[in-house]
């Protein structure tokens, strides 16, 4: 039997693939050793680490023009005034302290001399709400600390093996209850803005763990510092200069959507939007955990109960950068605002660009929103949520002229095919077993991998890291014929104790 299949007609060091119109023939199955799907941190690194283990007969297939996966900028302002802005992750989160050991973004970032400004979420922070500038910062380190103290005590229940609960319950149990608009802004500065979902939408042990696993180096944690990217070649450069260290022609098959994996004891095979197909002996799966719910690559036969189940009680988050730019500066000069609405989650976190250390002379501020409030301006026209923004920073600067802005762009991330969100959440209904089956392959011949399958570091860039090392790990196994021992999964994932009704 012969496949149609995409001759690979490259020549640049990431091989862009010409226009599939010009590059079709038929060739025998197996097509490539090792498929990687999707072209992000996982999927780069997991093809690193097969080439560690000297297997360079691998191929990676990315929807985009480009490698970097949820790693997009993009150039942002008037024509004589551009700069690269993130559009997706931006900061590399917990870093190193000395002696101890390093967030391998961080490593990555050194390597490739990237840019970076150190981002201190609790340095002078200016605060507004509907009458203006109001100094709220008490009601701040009262949140800094009750977060703290919801993390020490969610954290403590792993170890005691008590039920989860959503962290709004777990707020309410350390006796946290914000009310006013201050109050909340402060709790979603704190909560919202790092898991992009709200308490009540998120596990209050699994949310404990994923922070102090990253920032609490009593825990294992990195550090707790944060580095923001203003590298101009984008934040992504990182992984693509990585990528470049060792990909050769023909590894990589850009501009091509996977809309179907055939997967059986004999091997895989996927057929692309253009219903060309690859077959390979393996295949490792990176796409979004959005990308799996939405069912918009379909699995032949399909996915096993216990893997769906998996997928679908799993959230996937949407955290949403709205970027202005204005001819001239009229706004405040620290790093970061908060604006206290009395709706919660309504454009509460702002940050500046225009300034030293960062993009100075830019003139541009971007403001952020998380959840379901991302959910809802992405279904609005960029015309009326440029006006809700207006409206708030009339309010923030109610004896200022607020003029219209020069450039205006926000990605819709939850919409879109590609992604379907921004990152992967943790609710309170997703138990560990549930965790294990994500992670779990399918057969022997599909894997899965990405930042949803890390359960220290869900979300988290260094999560997608860390698993993509472990699929390329597991996969190189299998082909080099030393072992191929599948993850463990459970079959039906049930309570402690049943219901009695």
């Amino acid at each position: 039997m012969r496949r149609t299949f995409l001759k690979l007609c490259l020549a640049a060091p990431l091989a862009l693939a010409l226009p599939m119109s010009r590059c079709t023939e038929s060739i025998p199955e197996h097509d490539t050793t090792v498929l990687i799907l999707g072209g992000g941190v996982a999927g780069i690194i997991a093809a690193r680490t097969l080439h560690e283990r000297g297997i360079d007969r691998f191929l990676i297939v990315e929807a985009r023009d480009e490698l970097g996966g949820r790693m997009r900028s993009t150039q942002f302002g008037a024509e004589d005034r551009r700069a690269t802005v993130e559009l997706g992750a931006n900061w590399i989160q917990g870093t190193q302290v000395s002696g101890g050991p390093a967030n391998p973004i961080l490593t990555l970032a050194r390597k490739h001399g990237l840019e970076t400004v150190e981002n201190d979420f609790y340095a002078p922070i200016a605060t507004y709400d509907e009458t203006g500038a109001m100094d709220y910062l008490a009601v701040i380190d009262k949140a800094i600390d009750a977060y703290t103290n919801l993390t020490v005590v969610g954290g403590g229940r792993v170890s005691t093996k008590q039920v989860d609960m959503t962290s709004r319950t777990g707020y309410s149990l350390i006796g946290v209850k914000p009310n006013t608009p201050q109050e909340m802004v402060a709790e979603y500065y704190v909560f919202d803005w790092q898991y992009a979902q709200t308490p009540e939408q998120t596990s209050w042990i699994a949310s404990s763990w994923a922070n102090n696993f990253t920032y609490d180096i009593d825990q294992g944690g990195f550090s707790d510092e944060d580095l923001f990217s203003i590298e101009q070649r984008g934040f992504k450069h990182l992984i693509q200069a990585e990528a470049q260290t060792f990909l050769r022609p023909g590894q990589t098959l850009l501009n091509v959507t996977v809309r179907s994996i055939a997967h059986s004891n004999d091997g895989v095979v996927v057929t692309l939007a253009n219903g060309a197909t690859i077959s390979a002996d393996y295949a490792i799966t990176t796409f979004s955990l959005g990308v799996l719910q939405n069912d918009d690559v379909l699995f032949e036969p399909a996915l096993p109960i216990w893997k769906q189940e998996a997928i679908q009680s799993m959230t996937m988050a949407t955290y949403t950068k709205i970027f202005l730019q204005f001819e001239d500066k009229f706004w405040f000069d620290t790093q970061i605002a908060l604006y206290a609405d009395r709706e919660r989650g309504r454009y509460p976190v702002w940050q500046s660009l225009d300034l030293e250390g960062f993009l100075p002379g830019s003139g541009i501020i971007f403001a952020t929103v998380t959840g379901d409030y991302s959910e809802r301006i992405e279904s609005l026209s960029d015309a009326q949520v440029q006006t809700e923004l207006l409206d708030v920073l009339a309010t923030m600067f109610p004896n200022t002229t607020i003029p219209a802005p020069t450039a205006f762009f926000f990605p819709r991330w939850f919409s879109d095919p590609l992604y379907r969100g921004s990152y992967s959440n943790w609710p309170a209904s997703f138990v560990s077993p549930h965790h294990t089956n994500l992670r779990a392959n399918v057969g022997k011949r599909l894997w899965f991998s990405g930042e949803a399958t890390s359960q220290r570091y869900f979300g988290f860039l260094h999560g997608a890291y860390f698993e993509g090392v472990d699929a390329g790990e597991r996969v190189a196994s299998c082909v080099l014929g030393k072992s191929c021992k599948s993850l463990p999964f459970v079959e039906r994932v049930s309570n402690a104790n049943p219901y009695i009704v």
